[in-house]
C-alpha cells in the first residue's frame, strides 16, 4: 500500500483546510485508515480514524472541529480541519493498517499545517 498526501500549509487562525491521502496498491486489503499529527517536541497523536464499514473515532479534543472521511471510488481518506488554531500546527501523517490490532502498517510521507495567530 502507497499513502501519498496532499494538502497543507499556512493558514490564519479560524480558518480551513483539507488533507488529502491517496491510497494504491492492495487497497481492498486495508481494515482502517487514519491521521496523526506530531508537533514539535511532543508525541504523536492519532487525530481521527475511520474503519472499512465506516465507523470513525476522534480525539476528544478536536471532535466537531475535524472531520475523517473516505472516498472509495477514488481511494481516497481525508481530513477536513475548520477553525484552526496555533496549537494545530503540527506535521500530519495519513496512515493505514491492515488488520484489527494497534498499530499502522503504512503511513504517508508527512504534510505540514502551520497556524498562524
Amino acid at each position: 500500500v502507497q499513502l501519498v498526501q496532499s494538502g497543507g500549509g499556512l493558514v490564519q487562525a479560524g480558518g480551513s483546510r483539507r488533507l488529502s491521502c491517496a491510497a494504491s496498491g492492495r487497497i481492498i486489503s486495508i481494515y482502517a485508515m487514519g491521521w496523526y499529527r506530531q508537533a514539535p517536541g511532543k508525541e504523536r497523536e492519532l487525530v481521527a480514524a475511520i474503519g472499512s464499514g465506516g465507523r470513525t473515532y476522534y480525539a476528544a479534543s478536536l471532535k466537531g472541529r475535524f472531520t475523517i472521511s473516505r472516498d472509495n471510488a477514488q481511494n481516497t481518506l481525508y481530513l477536513q480541519m475548520n477553525s484552526l488554531k496555533p496549537e494545530d500546527t503540527a506535521m500530519y501523517y495519513c496512515a493505514a493498517k491492515m488488520d484489527d490490532t494497534g498499530e499502522y502498517d503504512y503511513w504517508g510521507q508527512g504534510t505540514q499545517v502551520t497556524v498562524s495567530s
